[in-house]
Order: C-alpha cells, then structure tokens, then sequence
C-alpha cells in the first residue's frame, strides 16, 4: 500500500470465497506512514455516500398521501404517518411530473410508460424496436460504480414472465426500470437465493473448477469457508469494530437459514382473497426452485431483499440500487395488510370509498417495508458517526399518480436520508411541476455524479 492511499475494503478469504466486510476502523493502516499516510486514513473515515431507488406500482390514493401543508410545521398525512419514526430525516416533495409517462399519441399503456421513463425521463413507443434512454441509476453507476464490486444493484420481487404486455408495449418497459443505454435495459434479479450467492458466495477469480465444485457441493455456510480468517482479524479488532464485525457475519447466517427454510417449507395455505402464481419445482427434489413471487410468500420474500440491500450498502459491494416493490400493473394482493385484493383492480377504485380504503391500506403496507428498510439503515453507524441512512438517498415513489386516472403529475414522492448531511429534511416541498428528473440529477450531484441534463430534465432540483 503506498503513503496516499488508504482503502475501506476488508475481506474474509477461504477455499475459493472473498467475502467483503465492512469498514472497520482498527484496519486502517495509519501508524507508522507519516502525516500524508494520517491524513488518508483520514478520508478513509468518510463514508461513502449511497443511492437507491424504490419503486411502487399503480400510484397511490393521494388523499391520504399528501400532507396538508408545505414547509418544515408540517404533519405527515394518514399514509406517511407509516414514516413517522423517520419524520426528520424525510423530504415529502408533491406536485412532481413524469411528463414522458403521458400518451403522446400512442393510446393506452400508462403502466408501461409511467415504470420506463420514470429513471429515464424518455417516452417509450409502441411501434418500432425498444428504445428508451440511460436510467439515473446507471448515469451514476458510470461515474461512481467502479468504486465497488458491483456498479449497480438491480433487485425486486416480481419477475413479469408471466405478465400480459400492457396495450402493445413490449414487456421490455413494463418490467424494467433500470436502462444502461437506449436498447438495454438492466434485468433485475428476484430470486433472494442467487442475490445472496452474488453478494456473499460467488467465488474468487481464478478460482480452479476442482476447487468451486468442492465449495459449491460440500453444503456449508459460505461463513465456515471463512471462519479461520474471521478469527484472525478478530484478534486485530477494537472492542467496537468486534461487535460490528460479529453483528455483520451473524446477520449473513441468519439470511442462510431463512432462505433455506423458505426453499424447502410446503407453501402455507392461501389466504383468503390472496392471488397464488404458480411456483417453480424441481421434480427431482420436489423442493420450490429458489422464492416465488407467490403472494403467500411476499412479506418473507421482501425482508430478505431488504437485508441483503442493506448488507450490500454496509459492505460497500454497490453504491447504487433499485428495488421496485412490484411491477407496474401488478395484482399482487396483500391480506397481510388488511387488503385481501388484487393491487392494480383496486388501484381502478372509480370513486367507491371500499376500494379507496383498500387502496390506501396497500400503499401503507408497502410504506411498513420501507421503514423497515429505513430501521435498517439508521441502525449501522459509520466511521464519521453517521449512520448508513444519513449518508444515502432514498427515492420512494411511482411514476403513477392516481391510479384511477393514470394521470403522471402530482406524483407520489418522498426522499429518504440526508446524503451525508448535504441535504435539508424534515419538511414537505412544493416541486411547482418540475420534472421528476430534476430530483435524479440532484440526488446524484449530492452522491458525486455529475450531470446536467438526463432525459426530460430541465435543471437539478435544490434539495438544501
């Protein structure tokens, strides 16, 4: 290591396993380099500042999500108040537009367009062969992805495979929400399994064939791989870094036990109302094929995706993630927040109080995940004393407003985080009109990004 350069990075190493650790303070190698060497342990000390963007489906019933007054003397409208415990670290932005969501001529599709140009803030059109535009997540992952090992993140729940295409349009827009160009969009993955394998499990390069098969096929915890090394740096540790390493690698074991309980437990019995696709089997094992989109599974299927994304963010594997709840058009249902009933079929209320009521339970129930992930987050503290929430950027919103209307103005929308401390929360913002996009350039100069300009954008957003 030369005297100016001090790396975050730690890992765990095994037969043919690199797992990645999070910054611990007592590795830094800062005694004995001189003052240069100081001071780049130093900035080693600052973490890094991350971006995510959550994606909800069918918009929202807006009466219940919308604040009642703007600035700081604020209270959190009957939906938001599912953020409560997270008040001072939210910016609750309305009246954003996704103007490129609208028909533009081509007839039916809100779904497909609102989920397409919602990162890309460009129109996506039935005829001709798919084009769209770069997404902000992967303008970001240009410019500050090759600091990590995976550039970008894109996971979620819902894989569209079996999904009708929504008024012509290719599932192409439906489905994907990150685009690294005008013809490729960036498949997320759903499966919690392969996640885990990708962040935690992957191997090392160069490793042999002989030496894969043998940690692939002797059905160990990916921890036991790496055991030995884990307690030699241990013994390197402070007292804090101990726990914080024990806390990390405790949390890795207990995704592995529940993905393995989820893979090979009977489906449980279907809720009433609840919609059931059919899940994936191996006839030779009759064991489920990593976790369905099965609505019975949905709340087990989303904490452990959760998980894994704050893992990910602690580890300083990805700087940068989407993670769309459900697809657009989904009929997912959700008897486990009071809402037995397909999402996109409510989400068409037509005005009648019982569906709007329904709807607004489907969107808090969604909100109850998010601040799960927001507990996460908030729970990890940094080496500059924050915690991993206040260093990021969390965007939650759809690219539908109503979705009664399928109009795209008024967009349901609030910020999560403080971007180490770079932006002012703890208050509800007027965007005038101002194109969603306007935020993505924003978020991403806060994150050390820069653009200026990204789809329909007509200039950054100031979020201070």
């Amino acid at each position: 290591m030369n005297t100016h350069t001090v790396s975050r990075r730690a890992v765990l190493r095994g037969l043919g396993t690199a797992m990645a650790l999070p910054f611990l303070e007592s590795l830094l190698p800062c005694r004995g380099f001189g003052a240069v060497s100081k001071a780049a342990a130093a900035q080693a000390l600052v973490a890094p500042k991350r971006l995510a963007w959550v994606y909800v489906p069918n918009g929202c019933d807006m009466a219940n999500w919308t604040p009642a007054a703007f600035g700081t003397d604020y209270e959190l409208s009957r939906t938001l108040s599912t953020l409560s415990d997270f008040k001072s670290k939210l910016l609750v932005i309305s009246n954003l537009v996704c103007d490129k969501a609208n028909q533009y001529g081509d007839g039916g599709g809100d779904h497909a367009r609102a989920y397409s140009s919602y990162l890309t803030g460009v129109h996506a059109y039935k005829a001709g062969p798919v084009k769209l535009g770069i997404s902000a997540d992967q303008l970001a992952a240009q410019q500050i992805g090759h600091f990590t090992k995976f550039p970008s993140l894109e996971i979620g729940i819902e894989d569209g495979k079996k999904a009708d295409s929504d008024n012509g349009y290719s599932k192409a827009y439906e489905h994907n929400m990150a685009w690294r160009n005008e013809t490729t969009p960036v498949t997320k993955d759903v499966d919690p399994q392969s996640v885990f394998d990708r962040l935690f499990a992957s191997g090392i390069p160069g490793e042999t064939p002989a030496a894969k098969a043998i940690r692939e096929n002797d059905n160990k915890s990916v921890l036991d791989f790496v055991m030995d090394d884990a307690k030699r740096t241990q013994n390197r540790l402070a007292a804090n870094d101990k726990q914080k390493l024990d806390e990390y690698l405790t949390s890795i074991r207990e995704i592995e036990i529940r993905l393995e309980r989820a893979k090979n437990e009977p489906p449980p019995p279907l809720p009433d109302g609840a919609v059931r696709p059919e899940t994936a089997y191996d006839s030779s094992t009759e064991k489920k094929v990593g976790i369905s989109s099965s609505s019975t599974e949905y709340p087990t299927h989303i904490q452990l995706m959760i998980d894994m994304m704050v893992l990910a963010f602690q580890a300083d594997l990805t700087r940068i993630i989407t993670f769309p709840f459900a697809d657009e058009g989904s009929n997912q249902s959700y008897p486990w927040g009071d809402a037995p009933v397909p999402h996109h079929g409510t989400s068409h209320h037509m005005g009648d109080p019982k569906k709007m009521e329904l709807l607004a339970k489907i969107n808090m129930y969604h909100l109850s995940h998010f601040a799960y992930m927001l507990k996460k987050l908030d729970s990890i503290k940094e080496g500059d004393g924050n915690s991993i929430l206040d260093n990021s950027l969390i965007g939650y919103g759809s690219g539908n407003s109503d979705g009664n209307r399928h109009n795209h103005d008024n967009l349901p929308f609030v910020l999560a985080g403080k971007g180490g401390n770079t932006i002012r929360t703890g208050r509800h913002m007027d965007a005038n009109g101002a194109p969603i996009n306007n935020v993505w350039l924003s978020m991403l100069e806060h994150a050390g990004a820069h653009s200026d300009h990204l789809g329909d954008s007509t200039g950054k957003l100031s979020l201070t």
